[in-house]
């Protein structure tokens, strides 16, 4: 499925950021019938997911299913020669990360928490666009319950706390923001199309299981951003 031309292409832009179909569409130069056709075709095997997007219903982002991803590929290079198993990368040293959302109550500060959690010497930071007044209570059990991190007294904050600060890493985490024009510098930056978990219910029962998925899946993309902007820089 990956020795495609046109799907690599695609999955290889899809491995940078979450994309809509017309950013697909310009990054590889083909129609959108045979974009489309191939994402159809990526999408029926689990190497790739569309999300519909939380800030215009109209648009649709598409990922790749890291792990499934991961797996994959690994199981064909180990097949090939078992000295081509995957290996890991370390972060750069001092190593300095962003995330961003519109709140910065629920999948960002998760995210900042996640990454600090797992890995060490690397400075996390987040921060919202329109803050909310505190952290959602959700937030705050998942990431003890799940992970035993203890958030303390922290509060959401503001990009203009964050300015005239310079960054190594900038992820945008809810479709929103992505569209807020913003000056990153030489960052890396990267959009992760993740729905907030607070608009699935009531009530914080209600909302509980979509903040653990959520959780689980910013863990499983730090994991493999680690990877990518190592990579990239070679």
């Amino acid at each position: 499925m990956a020795a495609h031309p046109l799907r690599w292409a695609l999955m290889a832009e899809l491995a940078i950021s979450d994309r809509r179909v017309r950013e697909l569409v310009a990054a590889v130069d083909e129609s959108q019938n045979l974009v489309s056709y191939h994402l159809r075709l990526l999408r029926t095997t689990g190497l790739v997911a569309a999300r519909r997007s939380n800030f215009d219903g109209r648009d649709s982002y598409y990922h790749l299913d890291l792990a499934r991803c991961a797996a994959a590929l690994g199981d064909a290079a180990t097949a090939l020669h078992p000295a081509l198993a995957p290996t890991d990368l370390p972060w750069p040293a001092d190593s300095s990360v962003l995330f961003l959302c519109t709140g910065n109550s629920a999948r960002s500060p998760m995210a900042e928490a996640l990454l600090r959690h797992r890995i060490g010497g690397v400075q996390s930071a987040s921060a919202g666009s329109h803050p909310a007044r505190r952290l959602h209570p959700n937030t705050v059990r998942v990431l003890h319950e799940n992970y035993g991190i203890d958030l303390g007294p922290r509060q959401p904050q503001s990009l203009t706390a964050l300015e005239g600060v310079r960054f190594d890493y900038v992820v945008t985490l809810c479709d929103k923001i992505r569209e807020i024009p913003r000056d990153h510098g030489s960052a890396f930056t990267t959009h992760w199309s993740l729905p907030d978990p607070s608009a699935t219910g009531d009530t914080d029962r209600a909302t509980y299981p979509e903040f653990r998925r959520l959780a689980a899946e910013l863990d499983t993309r730090i994991k493999y951003l680690r990877l990518l902007t190592r990579t990239r820089e070679i």
